[in-house]
């Protein structure tokens, strides 16, 4: 019987964090580094393909990147010139694509795909760590516009059966978002009291995880850290495909000033 993956929620840092040199703390980018390679030993047996949800994609309707060939996309401004000629050539999986969308039509949901779309660095910056020689094959699936959480929730149920085929499902994101604080403030104290809630909610029995997720925006300095949400969005899709499993917190440090925390399932 083939192994069940776990499912984890990651955070990716700033831009292309660990690949080239941005005047960032080294102890913090090591930090991040060692965390990202971990997730390779995270499933019992190796992935067949890994499904990522990216902060930095969202169409109106799921849409999953259907290349066999996907390129990169430099989603990213004002960087060194080497920031743009990073290369990471994993290869897609359009059946898998196509498996992903079956399982969102079955729930109800429209969907579409993208063939021309590349890897966003939600998705290379840490992966590319984790699978140094793009040998297993990554497909990206984008947010849904309007991040409603309880959507969002929705569709990670309907992903769920992936886990029982192979599939590492990553999502790609960060516990705290405020880039406006990152640059001015000293955003550690609020940002370790919502980090705390999440851990909290994360760590609880799946119901009541789903509940409070759901209603994110009543914890403390919810807002202060995610005054837009799409960064904490893909972790609403992962705990959906954990299903009955109960998280728990496998990395915590701290980033620009700010709390960041990785948190898995199964």
């Amino acid at each position: 019987m083939p192994t069940r993956m776990p499912v984890a929620f990651v955070p990716h840092a700033g831009g292309p964090v660990t690949h080239v040199e941005l005047g960032m703390p080294p102890g913090e980018v090591a930090a991040f580094a060692r965390y990202w390679r971990s997730l390779r030993e995270l499933p019992a047996a190796p992935a067949r393909a890994v499904l990522v949800v990216s902060a930095h994609w969202e169409e109106p309707v799921p849409t999953v990147m259907s290349s066999a060939r996907p390129p990169m996309l430099y989603d990213y401004g004002g960087f060194p010139p080497e920031a743009y000629t990073i290369t990471w050539p994993a290869p897609g999986d359009p059946a898998l694509a196509a498996r992903v969308r079956d399982l969102l039509a079955r729930a109800g949901f429209a969907t579409a795909e993208d063939a021309q779309r590349g890897f966003d660095h939600g998705t290379f910056t840490p992966l590319k760590q984790t699978y140094p020689d793009a040998d297993v094959p990554i497909v990206q699936l984008s947010l849904k516009s309007g991040l409603d959480a309880a959507e969002h929730l929705a569709i990670g149920r309907a992903l769920a059966p992936l886990r029982d085929e192979g599939v590492f499902i990553v999502g790609s994101g960060d516990s705290f978002h405020n880039m406006r604080e990152f640059f001015r403030g000293q955003p550690l104290e609020r940002s370790r009291e919502f980090d705390a809630w999440l851990a909290s909610a994360v760590t609880a029995d799946a119901a009541t995880r789903d509940d409070r997720l759901t209603r994110w925006t009543s914890a403390p300095s919810a807002r202060y850290c995610h005054p837009r949400e799409e960064h904490l969005l893909p972790l609403m899709v992962i705990a959906g495909a954990a299903g009955d499993d109960v998280g728990r917190v496998t990395w915590s440090g701290v980033f620009m000033g700010s709390q960041q925390s990785g948190f898995h399932f199964g």
